[in-house]
């Protein structure tokens, strides 16, 4: 178990906030106690409206999770984060006999794995000048069960949550808790694209499970009806295996 810990009159930063699951975590952090909230976009303009709403409480930021000295800057920016949300990703369809699966993977490898690296290696050092915080990553149920048409994503989210397990364990030492967050089919354009459109359920599931998981001090969090459900198989493995590890 992490530490528990409370979003309360906290600063966040989300990357992705201009639409789908990104921007329901900062519109439902700012509704919930949140001070301020860094909308991480790669092009500042798509915020406006989050602008008007929520006036000083919100700034846009550039970040781009292909481009590292995007993110640098973003931390030089940044300076008084206390939660960071990585949500921001990336899906292209491709199985794996199909001749661009090899190109889709590297994209998506470098977008859902680099981009995670990146953005934990800019802003571990600024969690840290603050006492520490919380580090949320956007993994996917994808991440333990791969689907042929999106297989080369799948295989993206699988290793970025083996990369969740490892930061856990590192930032525990600098008081940065971290969750590893598990939606199933959401309502945003990728699950639309992934063809899971008619089952999807709101992106308001994952921001307020966000919320009670941190504060209850998880490290997985599995939000939505299809999520919970692979959760009752896994979790007696995730508890005697993935977070006993972490706490050894």
């Amino acid at each position: 178990m992490n530490t528990p810990f409370d979003i309360d009159y906290k600063v966040a930063l989300v990357t992705g906030a201009n639409r789908g699951i990104g921007r329901a975590i900062a519109e439902t952090f700012l509704n919930k106690g949140v001070r301020k909230v860094y909308l991480a976009v790669r092009d500042v303009d798509s915020v406006q409206d989050l602008e008007q709403q929520f006036a000083d409480r919100v700034t846009p930021i550039h970040i781009d999770l292909s481009q590292p000295n995007s993110i640098a800057a973003a931390a030089a920016n940044a300076q008084d984060v206390d939660i960071v949300v990585n949500n921001a990703g990336v899906l292209q369809n491709a199985s794996p006999l199909q001749p661009e699966s090899v190109e889709a993977l590297n994209w998506q490898m470098d977008i859902n794995v680099g981009g995670l690296l990146r953005i934990a290696q800019a802003f571990a050092p600024v969690l840290k000048a603050n006492g520490g915080g919380a580090f949320v990553q956007l993994n996917s149920i994808a991440s333990l069960r791969s689907f042929p048409a999106f297989a080369t994503y799948a295989a993206s989210k699988a290793a970025a949550y083996s990369l969740t397990q490892s930061l856990r364990h590192e930032l525990a030492q600098q008081n940065t808790v971290v969750l590893s967050v598990h939606p199933g089919p959401i309502a945003t354009d990728m699950a639309n694209e992934a063809g899971f459109g008619e089952i999807a359920e709101p992106a308001s599931l994952v921001a307020e499970g966000i919320i009670e998981a941190l504060r209850k001090g998880e490290f997985h969090l599995f939000p939505d009806t299809m999520a919970k459900e692979m959760w009752q198989v896994y979790e007696s493995f995730a508890r005697q295996v993935i977070e006993a590890v972490d706490t050894e």
